[in-house]
């Protein structure tokens, strides 16, 4: 069973699960293993161990009695263009179609991929926004 694994809480859903439903696939070989577009919950999972999941902001205040906008218990973040300290990280064989399966699916450029050996011999990386505007890392070594 795997133990850790990220969680975006999201305001957008539907739109945000499309965006993962389309790319993680071929981005990380993940497989949809719970929800759909109507949420509040999805996540997907590679060789059955949790790679990432999604959960309704609201719905999760509402379960925690808390305040969606941010200002209750651990729910910052969200659209407002934030990212709440979190980048979501996917290594890919190749950042340049990973990029561009992205950007075909709604999400918004932030950097072009890029060469980035002063991070890691043979890195390159990619970044971008998913549609709530989490931060999201490609990269192949």
């Amino acid at each position: 069973m795997d133990a850790l694994h990220p969680r975006l809480l999201v305001d957008r859903f539907a739109e945000t699960f499309r965006f993962y439903r389309a790319v993680l696939p071929e981005l990380a070989g993940a497989e949809l293993a719970r929800g759909n577009a109507e949420g509040p919950y999805a996540s997907w999972d590679v060789a059955g161990q949790g790679v990432l999941a999604l959960f309704d902001r609201a719905a999760l205040a509402a379960a925690l009695d808390a305040d969606p906008s941010g200002t209750g218990p651990a729910l910052g973040g969200g659209s407002d263009g934030g990212d709440g300290g979190v980048m979501f990280v996917c290594r890919v064989g190749d950042v340049d179609a990973g990029y561009a399966l992205c950007l075909r699916h709604g999400a918004e450029p932030v950097a072009a991929p890029t060469d980035r050996p002063q991070w890691g011999p043979g890195l390159r990386t990619a970044h971008l926004r998913d549609p709530e505007g989490t931060l999201v890392e490609l990269q192949s070594y």
